[in-house]
């Protein structure tokens, strides 16, 4: 089976770009095949265009959380209120959850999901720090258009299935705690190549087969990229394969999964 594991930015430009890592997962081992990082939007909708079968772990929040869409008044379907939020343009939306944070009192204004409450991760509606919030909004529009099938949002091409990752779940797991990557070339620091070199070791040496049931052969160089999307692009693609190991069973999905929001694909997670 393929796999794509996808670095998601909300503006890829030549020092950020989109960082995705192609795949072979077979006989329980996930091995890696090419890596290729992307300046334009264009690049990432061609290859959720590409013929199937495969399977991509893509880390950006698909969704809102179900009190934000509520309370704010946004369709009550996932489709519904990805699409309005898009005919809203980029700078209204921004607007629209500016607004809404601001009229709302401390600690009630950006929302988690029940996935997010999960995994420890922040608000989808985040638009500073991290921008969570404007990559969905220029990420979860595209899969819309692409027709793939994510599994418990839409049922779209059964060949090109793509799940949510969250590579900083398995980071917490295989890490030492310390920072491993950053954006800012003068903040990039000989620590953080270390710490991705623990976090690499580990995963070569069979530390993801008891969870998720595989394992990784990839080359060290991935470790020395200080960004660290090339080693983020690995980890959602093990999400990814993981999720594929759970086909039969709604790849992995819970049962308390709701349908508006989305969620991560990940086995501690399932619980």
């Amino acid at each position: 089976m393929q796999v794509f594991g996808i670095d998601f930015t909300s503006r890829p430009t030549r020092q950020k770009p989109l960082t995705c890592l192609s795949c072979i997962f077979e006989n329980g081992t996930l091995q890696t095949n090419t890596l290729e990082k992307w300046c334009r939007f264009n690049e990432f909708e061609r290859a959720m265009n590409n013929p199937g079968p495969w399977i991509a772990g893509i880390d950006f929040p698909f969704g809102q959380s179900r009190k934000f869409i509520t309370n704010i008044g946004w369709p009550e379907t996932w489709r519904g209120y990805v699409c309005y939020a898009q005919s809203l343009g980029d700078k209204e939306f921004y607007n629209a959850l500016t607004r809404y944070r601001s009229g709302r009192p401390f600690k009630d204004k950006e929302h988690r999901r029940k996935t997010d409450e999960a995994a420890k991760s922040i608000s989808p509606q985040k638009l500073y720090g991290v921008p969570v919030a404007r990559m969905f909004f220029k990420g979860s529009p595209r899969l819309i258009r692409a027709g793939v099938t994510i599994p418990g949002l839409q049922i779209g091409d059964p060949g090109r299935i793509v799940v949510e990752a969250y590579p900083k779940m398995l980071v917490s797991k295989f890490g030492n705690g310390n920072s491993y990557k950053n954006d800012n070339k003068a903040k990039q620091t000989k620590g953080q190549y270390i710490a991705r070199c623990e976090i690499l070791k580990k995963i070569i040496n069979g530390a993801c087969l008891a969870e998720y049931g595989l394992k990784v052969e990839v080359p060290g160089s991935l470790v020395n990229d200080p960004t660290g999307d090339e080693l983020d692009a690995l980890l959602c693609a093990i999400q990814a394969a993981w999720s594929w190991t759970q086909r039969e069973s709604g790849f992995g999905i819970p049962s308390s999964f709701d349908s508006l929001e989305g969620w991560i694909a990940d086995p501690s997670l399932q619980g």
